[in-house]
């Protein structure tokens, strides 16, 4: 009887098989006493297998990127198509100072601030000093005694310089960054022909065998370096072979500067105390700067640090940028080159096609982006991101960068729970509003194209609490609407949700209150719908009172609703005054999406706001009601006032 095939590598099912194979045999009669020899023979040759088995599974998985475990292992299967896992990142910040030169006999002309450490962080720092430096020397001009030291860009780190001499009859030689924690974007690699020699070239990095700046290959002329991470996130500069860059001379000397950094340990930084060197030249010698040195001041906090790429981050996007072949053609392509070849601290980003617009807007690409670090990316940046995008688009696409767009939820919850299994009301609400404040700031609505999922919400509130018996919520979506101010302007707001029309006769639309030029008093928006239920106009309102129910129509159709498409424009209007939200002024524009399950179309991002939580005594439950005759009652459908 041959061994049965088995795919079980559980210890005691292999066991049992031998077991099995060796009852088929009257030879061995003592296989099933657990103290005979024969049965630790079997204990042994199940071992063997079990283990035999494990290192074969776990050989086989490191074999593929998709089930690759070990750090090396996904990375060197990264490497094969090209992809660098990205380095840590430092934290950064723009400083400024001045040096005061106006007491030194014959006033210098220049100042140098030495490379190396800037300015340390002053104060408490989460328990930890952090010290930022530059990687190559600044010169500043010497203006009326002063040198004046603005907008200096320092990266949090120490400054490490590590060189190499080849040694072109060694063919395994290799030059390995011996330091962990490097930060690419600050290494620079220079060449001198050999040790004595006082003059260096700059090599560039590069990621591939085409200069996307020419469009053509390398030559081997160019003056370029790969680099490529290897064990223990540490790095291996790879240089031309004369073919693809230039190749290296016997004797020739490498030097590498670089900052090893704490990642984002170092982010949120303000204040700092200068800790450099500044010198200045004299002939033919150099004196230091030791006196007259001001405040480092800045305007504001360090940021930008990060941790080197993860293992599943390596795994996801290592066949996506090989997919891409260093091309922006679709909207995919865009949202995986920008965060991982332009714009590193993307938190969330969202592409899509101006064709998709209406009107459509042919021949641009539409980006949106969610930075780690606030919610706004400054315009600087965004030219920059503009400029390097030009070296994978396609001519004649123009990429047009948006300011992020909140699409906000707001939730009321009535919650039902049973009196016996809960201390008190406070207890349920305060549990339920922790659940749905992780919620909020979960990966599932914090991001683009997220969807907020309402069965999931109404179990997430189910699960809060043992006591918790049911809940009814009702859901509003709310844009807020930038305001120009005295000036007469149109406005346009998408929610990219389809509007319920509840009432015929209006206020599917609230808004907060503002005024208008020609008004004395608050107005409101509200809605009249067209027979259709697809469209309708938006009128102007007032109230006597916040609670009334009476308004008096101002002004007719100073807009126009899409029920369907969740889009509302106005005519041209002179607001002078709105609701005042971080230092802004805005209009609040609610209603009550037709759809439950809020989707983040195109550029709007999720967020959950204003959730209300009000615990409800299950009567019936708890028994002090067992038949149902005075059970509270909540209505499923939204109500309230007819004004935010």
């Amino acid at each position: 009887m041959p061994l049965l095939n088995f795919s079980n590598l559980d210890f005691d099912q292999i066991k049992v098989t031998l077991k099995d194979y060796l009852r088929s045999y009257s030879n061995f009669t003592d296989y099933d006493f657990e103290g005979s020899n024969l049965s630790t023979i079997i204990d042994l040759l199940a071992y063997n297998t079990y283990i035999s088995s494990y290192n074969a599974n776990m050989v086989s998985n490191e074999v593929f990127i998709d089930s690759a475990t070990l750090r090396e292992n996904v990375v060197s299967l990264a490497r094969n198509i090209g992809y660098v896992p990205r380095s840590k990142k430092s934290s950064r910040v723009s400083i400024n100072f001045l040096a005061d030169v106006s007491n030194i006999k014959n006033t210098p002309s220049t100042v140098v601030l030495k490379k190396g450490p800037v300015a340390s962080s002053s104060g408490n720092s989460n328990n930890q000093s952090f010290v930022f430096g530059i990687t190559e020397d600044i010169t500043a001009s010497v203006i009326d005694g002063v040198a004046l030291f603005d907008g200096i860009t320092v990266y949090e780190g120490f400054v490490i310089n590590q060189s190499f001499e080849v040694d072109t009859s060694n063919s395994k030689q290799k030059f390995v960054l011996s330091n962990s924690g490097i930060d690419l974007d600050t290494l620079v690699v220079r060449i001198k022909p050999s040790e004595n020699s006082t003059v260096s070239l700059k090599y560039n990095r590069q990621d591939d065998l085409f200069d996307p700046n020419t469009g053509s290959s390398i030559s081997g002329s160019s003056k370029i370096y790969y680099i490529q991470e290897v064990e223990d996130e540490r790095y291996e500069l790879i240089f031309g072979d004369n073919v693809f860059g230039q190749a290296l001379e016997n004797g020739n000397i490498i030097e590498a500067s670089y900052v090893r950094t704490s990642g984002d340990s170092a982010n949120g930084i303000s204040n700092f105390v200068f800790s450099g060197s500044l010198e200045y030249p004299k002939g033919s010698s150099k004196f230091p700067v030791t006196s007259g040195i001001s405040l480092v001041s800045t305007e504001l906090s360090s940021s930008g640090g990060e941790e080197i790429e993860s293992v599943e981050s390596v795994r996801k996007y290592a066949p996506q940028i090989y997919a891409t072949q260093n091309r922006a053609l679709t909207s995919n392509d865009y949202e995986i080159l920008i965060p991982n070849k332009i714009y590193p601290e993307t938190e969330s980003i969202s592409v899509y096609g101006g064709e998709d617009l209406v009107p459509p807007q042919y021949g641009k690409v539409f980006i949106s982006i969610k930075p780690r670090n606030g919610d706004f990316i400054p315009n600087a940046i965004k030219e920059n991101i503009k400029r390097s995008l030009k070296k994978y688009a396609v001519a004649g696409i123009i990429p047009e960068i948006l300011d992020l767009k909140y699409l906000y939820i707001e939730s009321e919850s009535k919650v039902y729970y049973n009196s016996n299994l809960s201390p008190n009301s406070s207890a349920i609400s305060s549990k339920v509003q922790e659940n749905i404040t992780k919620y909020a700031d979960s990966s599932e609505l914090n991001r683009y194209g997220a969807r907020f999922k309402y069965s999931q919400f109404l179990r997430l509130i189910d699960q809060s609490h043992v006591s918790i018996t049911s809940n009814i919520t009702t859901l509003q979506i709310r844009r807020d609407l930038r305001l120009a101010l005295n000036t007469f302007a149109e406005y346009a707001i998408d929610f990219g949700n389809s509007f319920y029309v509840k009432s015929m006769n209006g206020y599917n639309i609230k808004s907060s209150a503002f005024r208008l030029i020609d008004t004395s008093d608050d107005v409101y928006l509200t809605d009249v719908p067209n027979t259709d239920k697809k469209t309708g106009v938006i009128n102007l309102i007032s109230l006597p009172t916040l609670d009334s129910t009476t308004p008096v129509v101002r002004r007719k159709g100073v807009g126009l609703v899409d029920y369907e498409k969740g889009r509302i424009t106005l005519n041209p209007l002179n607001i002078i005054a709105g609701k005042t939200k971080d230092s802004q002024q805005v209009l609040e524009i609610s209603a009550c999406p037709l759809s439950n399950d809020v989707i983040g179309l195109q550029d709007l991002y999720l967020q959950l706001d204003r959730t209300l939580v009000e615990p409800i005594v299950d009567q019936i439950s708890s028994g002090s009601d067992p038949s149902g005759s005075n059970y509270t009652v909540s209505s499923s459908y939204n109500a309230g006032s007819i004004v935010r």
